[in-house]
């Protein structure tokens, strides 16, 4: 069976008789005689070789074989409005929809920080934002379920496209009065393996907290997220490494600044090579480095 003889008019016109259980009601709907569309509906069921109603003189009743080829008429309909809506807005930024989303590190600190300036530079703009750990998050930009991706070097995935957006320090968040906090500690390579606090395998700050310091004892206690880790440090569990724009006040904790370029990441944003909107995800780029904080340094 092939496409031919099928139109999304008469599909409409199916919808509609089974959405008001009357072949004139329907008419009204769709502005047209009854008799016109009575005859296109029949020859809808003629071409599908099924009978999509029953006809009644008090009401017409979608048969059971009916419901299901309905219900995917109105998918086959929906699409088609898609379709059209895509068309008059491809004009637009990112075809008026964005699906931007970005590491769990980052996501929940960095996003407060920009919505206002990115409301302002994309006013038509439908964000859609989300969070999650980086190997998700690349499979579902590749998958084409994403636009784009907030995320840390090196990705090493060559179908992406990406540039730099800033560079963010770590911080070591430490319990009040813990011996890292007095005057000549040595930081976090001074701590004991059992005493550096880590997130869950999954997450890429893991992986560079690991690189920051190869004595980690990576059977102790995780954490899920950071907001989960900064509780356990300020409950005396140990210290961690957080990115600096995760700092937040709570009562127990305290940060402690770390030098050397290891105690440091960089956030990109990142997108695929395949997809054609190289010049808006570089207009992106250039809006998202407009960001400003007195602890990272945006590339120019």
């Amino acid at each position: 069976m092939t496409l031919s003889g099928l139109s999304l008019r008469d599909l409409e016109y199916a919808i509609a008789v089974a959405d008001l259980g009357s072949f004139g009601k329907a008419a009204e709907r769709c502005r047209v005689a009854q008799p016109s569309l009575s005859v296109q509906v029949g020859k809808l069921e003629a071409r599908l070789k099924t009978v999509l109603f029953e006809r009644t003189t008090r009401r017409v009743i979608v048969t059971p074989q009916g419901q299901e080829l309905i219900g995917q008429m109105r998918r086959v309909v929906g699409e088609a409005g898609r379709l059209l809506e895509l068309s008059v807005r491809s004009g637009e930024a990112f075809g008026g929809t964005l699906r931007l989303s970005a590491i769990a590190t980052l996501g929940p600190y960095y996003f407060p920080r920009i919505l206002q300036s990115l409301r302002a530079h994309y006013p038509a703009l439908a964000l859609v934002l989300g969070e999650g750990r980086t190997g998700d998050l690349v499979t579902a930009l590749l998958r084409g379920d994403l636009d784009a991706v907030l995320m840390s070097t090196p990705t090493g995935e060559p179908a992406l496209c990406e540039i730099p957006l800033f560079h963010e320090p770590f911080v070591m968040a430490c319990p009040e009065g813990h011996a890292a906090t007095l005057s000549g500690a040595a930081g976090w390579q001074g701590l004991s393996a059992h005493e550096r606090l880590l997130l869950e395998e999954g997450h890429c700050l893991r992986d560079q907290a690991i690189a920051a310091c190869a004595e980690i004892d990576t059977s102790s206690r995780h954490a899920t997220s950071l907001e989960t880790l900064k509780y356990m440090v300020a409950a005396g569990e140990g210290c961690t490494l957080l990115p600096v724009l995760a700092e937040s006040e709570v009562h127990g904790l305290r940060y402690l600044p770390l030098r050397g370029s290891e105690y440091a990441r960089t956030i990109v944003l990142a997108w695929r090579r395949s997809d054609p909107r190289i010049q808006e995800f570089e207009q992106l780029g250039a809006t998202l480095r407009r960001f400003q904080h007195p602890a990272i340094q945006t590339f120019a």
